[in-house]
């Protein structure tokens, strides 16, 4: 008899999952239990179809609903799990009754963080995750003249971004002092800012939400903050995203410090044939063990992976994180590796650090963009912690190698010796990581 695979979530990791499954039993009876009318498409993309730079949603699909049918994964849209039975290895799914499974995935991803103010229910109030949704949202932007983004995290900056583009007068209201508070140092986050101002997005650093104003019609009107009333047509709520994880912990599923699934290095959480990814689980960062939840679609999808390769009979391992990001702010590249001075300093974990301005190509070739690059490393052993940066072109590479830079221990030394590409369409005579390298060690041997 083919063994029975589960998948609850048909986000990323979810169809990582059912894919992963397939991959080590192809024999596997692997089934879907999706919310939503769609899976398999970015939702990250979403932001950039509203501020034009993508021409429609279409494009954000990955493939047909054929394709999975073809694949042998049997997908059930607009479906709710309603409990899980882990000793009797069931779930209870609306208007299907119970269904049996041998190995169960959980992928039932996030939601934005509750404001906890008055006037949550006022129609205008956005969050931007179903491509549906964003479908008729984005008709209604056509006729929106001001909207506020509530806090400056990856996605408001992104909306954020993308409403200026828009031609949209935009208001960001953040409860930190900048951009990206809880990853991003003021060095970084100054030149998104700078840049916002020139797109001329108004900023309210240091300010609560006290409560979304409403109009007779029951339609969002402005917000109430602690630096006064903003008035607005839309609000994009943009709160941090918080774990799915109520159907898991119903069934007596274990969560950590951050509400997300505790999985081991298998994606296995503590109840027996349940695995989990995405979202709605919690990592823990390789440096400093700070507990994560949250991450990004590519984290999802290669924790589905290896989630369904396991569930399927499979022994497949996810690598500890380190997190290199990055994304588009403003006119700016922005991203970076593990720790930041931000990070680091609220660990309470001593570092040295070298920074430097670089550029992207030669001097005199057309197009050549402004590279800041700041490197962290511990104190002796100059073992590289982490970076962050800033561009016009190329942060991506950069954070990607630095990454693995991080996993791997490279040090300062080596870093201030790497070589490095030069073409001067494609690459300066000098990389701004080494000189970032370069700099720290003249700084230390300045201090002996």
């Amino acid at each position: 008899m083919a063994q029975r695979i589960v998948v609850i979530g048909g986000g990323g990791g979810g169809l990582g999952a059912a894919g992963g499954a397939k991959a080590v039993d192809p024999g596997a009876s692997v089934t879907v239990f999706t919310e939503f009318e769609d899976v398999a498409y970015s939702p990250c993309g979403i932001p950039f179809v509203h501020g034009k730079e993508i021409p429609s949603f279409e494009a954000l699909f990955l493939a047909d609903k054929q394709a999975y049918v073809d694949a042998g994964i049997d997908i059930h849209y607009n479906t709710t799990v309603s409990s899980i039975d882990v000793n009797a290895r069931t779930v209870e799914v609306v208007g299907k009754g119970t269904v049996p499974y041998d190995s169960l995935v959980i992928a039932t991803g996030f939601s934005y963080a509750d404001p906890g103010v008055p006037g949550a229910d006022l129609d205008g109030l956005y969050y931007v995750k179903n491509i549906r949704s964003a479908m008729e949202w984005d008709k209604r932007l056509d006729s929106v003249k001001k909207a506020v983004v509530l806090e400056a995290g990856p996605l408001g900056i992104e909306m954020a971004t993308a409403l200026a583009h828009r031609g949209i007068e935009t208001h960001i209201v953040d409860p930190n002092p900048w951009v990206l508070g809880e990853l991003c140092d003021p060095d970084i986050a100054e030149l998104v800012q700078e840049s916002w101002t020139e797109m001329g997005v108004q900023m309210h650093w240091n300010t609560k939400l006290n409560a979304f104003l409403g109009d007779d019609a029951g339609s969002v009107r402005g917000v109430d903050t602690s630096a006064g009333v903003i008035d607005c047509d839309l609000v994009v709520v943009a709160t941090h995203k918080e774990p799915n994880s109520a159907l898991a912990v119903a069934a007596g599923i274990k969560t950590g410090s951050t509400g997300g699934l505790i999985v081991d290095s298998s994606m296995h959480t503590s109840a027996p044939g349940v695995w989990a990814c995405g979202d709605v689980c919690e990592l823990p960062h390789q440096l400093g063990g700070l507990p994560l939840q949250g991450l990004t679609g590519s984290h999802a999808y290669a924790q589905g992976k290896v989630a369904g390769a396991n569930a399927a009979g499979g022994s497949r391992e996810y690598q500890p994180v380190y997190v290199p990001w990055g994304m588009v702010a403003g006119k700016w590249m922005i991203g970076g590796v593990a720790l930041g001075e931000t990070a680091a300093t609220a660990l309470g974990m001593p570092y040295v650090v070298g920074a430097a301005d670089g550029i992207s190509r030669a001097r005199y070739y057309p197009g050549v963009k402004k590279v800041r690059v700041k490197l962290l490393a511990e104190p002796g052993s100059l073992r590289l912690i982490g970076a962050q940066m800033a561009g016009g072109e190329g942060i991506k590479e950069r954070a990607d190698f630095l990454g693995v830079a991080v996993k791997k221990g490279l040090t300062l030394r080596d870093l201030a010796t790497m070589e490095n590409v030069y073409s001067p369409p494609i690459g300066a005579l000098n990389e701004p990581i080494a000189v970032a390298a370069q700099n720290a060690l003249a700084a230390l041997a300045k201090g002996k």
